[in-house]
């Protein structure tokens, strides 16, 4: 095993281990930090499978921004009451459940007969593919059209929703 697999082992069970724990905690703050640590762990989980770009991205968006507004929402909604958050057991609880069971040992189906080929193997240019030059030269040559109607897209969306603010205001 080298290093990389080792980092790669030990940030995948820190995430599995901050995941249960987030749906385990009773206390909703509590349960929004192990989210939070969750959502660091999968940014250094893409950073092992040399995807810099996204783990940036996911660790400023989700880490950062959303986050905050979790917490926001969790303070409006002063969940002290522990009465509100109990469920009864119903029939939605036991078709999750029967449906987790079924993921698990479809998981445990593919795990336990997969081939054991290595990523690398796979794709050599996976090195490069995740970093910031290469996904910034792709969007800018291949993907340039798409890039340029999503920015008149979020611009008409903008001016919109400036117009709407706009009359509301003046009435």
């Amino acid at each position: 095993m080298t290093f990389e697999q080792g980092v790669f082992y030990f940030l995948a069970g820190i995430t599995v281990f901050s995941a249960v724990m987030m749906l385990l905690q009773r206390n909703p703050v509590t349960s929004a930090l192990y989210l939070i640590l969750n959502f660091f762990c999968l940014g250094g989980l893409y950073l092992t499978l040399n995807a810099q770009f996204i783990a940036l991205v996911h660790i400023l968006v989700y880490a950062g921004a959303i986050m905050v507004l979790i917490l926001f929402v969790i303070m409006l909604l002063n969940l002290g009451d522990d009465k509100r958050l109990t469920e009864h057991l119903g029939l939605r609880m036991y078709l999750g459940i029967a449906v987790s069971v079924g993921l698990l040992v479809q998981l445990l189906y593919i795990f336990g007969f997969s081939s054991g080929v290595n990523a690398q193997e796979l794709s050599p240019a996976s090195v490069e593919m995740g970093t910031v030059e290469y996904i910034g030269k792709v969007l800018f040559t291949k993907f340039l059209f798409p890039f340029e109607i999503t920015s008149f897209l979020l611009l008409a969306a903008i001016i919109g929703a400036v117009l709407l603010a706009k009359k509301k205001l003046v009435q």
